[in-house]
């Protein structure tokens, strides 16, 4: 008996959530694939070969965007970080963040937090507390985007020839 209940602790125990970031990355890929889909365009993945005829930079233009970036953020570092509004990848993260300008200006901010404390010779600690506001609003996007993020896996993706 108590074998039985052990079994059944490590069984339970084993059955670890699912790293959010991982499930952010999978909806954000079927959004993505999804995306491109409808245009007619083959998703990239490493590791396999394009279909003949694939013209990367329509797939790269319907991923990523297009013309001048829409969005920019100047870090202390002297560096900028761009990004677009349009495309496939910005069209995923405003449904799973809510927020994809938002979410553009707080994730820089907290992606380069090491950096500027680098740049600006200030503990990480203290440049944390500088950025409590950017981490907080990046700690809500990110709940927002791991419950969307949950309910397009629940759904199966769409399937069929994409519409013309």
């Amino acid at each position: 008996m108590a074998c039985a209940v052990l079994t059944g602790c490590t069984a339970q125990a084993s059955k670890a959530a699912p790293d959010p970031d991982e499930l952010i990355k999978a909806a954000t890929q079927r959004l993505t694939d999804a995306c491109l889909a409808r245009q007619g365009l083959v998703p990239p993945r490493a590791g396999r070969g394009r279909p003949p005829g694939t013209d990367d930079r329509k797939v790269d233009a319907a991923l990523f965007g297009t013309g001048p970036a829409e969005l920019s953020l100047p870090l202390p570092t002297g560096h900028v970080v761009r990004a677009h509004t349009d495309g496939c990848l910005a069209a995923a993260q405003q449904r799973l963040y809510g927020d994809q300008p938002g979410w553009f200006r707080v994730s820089v901010i907290v992606n380069n937090l090491g950096p500027e404390a680098a740049h600006t010779h200030r503990d990480l600690t203290e440049v944390r507390a500088r950025h409590r506001t950017e981490i907080a609003r990046w700690e809500r996007l990110r709940a927002h985007a791991l419950a969307e993020a949950t309910a397009v896996l629940k759904t199966p993706p769409p399937k069929g020839n994409p519409p013309a």
